[in-house]
């Protein structure tokens, strides 16, 4: 029995992109062209990449491919750097971190647990081996917790407390208040 399948993956990818549309709407706008370092995404290439991302996974694993090596990544690709291009306002990127998290749940919800057990060959360049769509389906979550804590540290360096970081706070605040009344 497989005790997180489908519905676990989607709930678990929800609450990640939650997160991550908390802070898009918590950094102010003025902020959104802000870079930490050259070579580096502004906030706003780093939100519209991370809601775009999970395009990849949905392409790949509904095309059939059971063997990486035969995938054009070039090809793949082109068209998410194409879209992640294109200019957006904060509204229009919390939109669509929206719609493609809303997109990307679904798509998880409805897959089987035969599917998630299928194995796709890696490619050579990747290290080889294989990898079940289950493991290849991590992947978006994995990697959007990666790019969200590069914005975490952009809210430091711009002067804010990340929202988790908040409620930690508030947490513990309310543990110690706690323990002072009952002595």
């Amino acid at each position: 029995m497989n005790y997180y399948g489908s519905k676990e993956l989607a709930a678990s990818f929800r609450t990640v992109r939650n997160n991550t549309i908390k802070i898009a709407e918590d950094i102010p706008e003025s902020k959104y062209e802000f870079r930490p370092a050259p070579d580096t995404r502004t906030v706003a290439q780093s939100l519209t990449h991370i809601a775009l991302s999970t395009r990849f996974q949905q392409r790949l694993q509904t095309s059939g491919v059971s063997d990486l090596a035969t995938v054009n990544f070039p090809d793949f690709f082109k068209d998410m750097v194409t879209e992640e291009a294109k200019p957006r306002t904060k509204s229009d990127i919390i939109a669509l971190l929206k719609s493609e998290g809303d997109s990307y749940a679904a798509f998880l919800e409805g897959l089987s647990e035969a599917f998630l057990a299928e194995s796709v060959k890696m490619s050579p360049q990747g290290g080889g081996g294989t990898k079940t769509r289950f493991e290849m389906l991590l992947g978006p979550k994995e990697h959007e917790m990666h790019h969200r804590a590069q914005l975490m540290t952009i809210q430091r360096l711009i002067g804010q407390v990340p929202h988790l970081t908040r409620q930690m706070q508030d947490r513990m605040a309310q543990a110690n208040a706690g323990q002072q009344a009952q002595r």
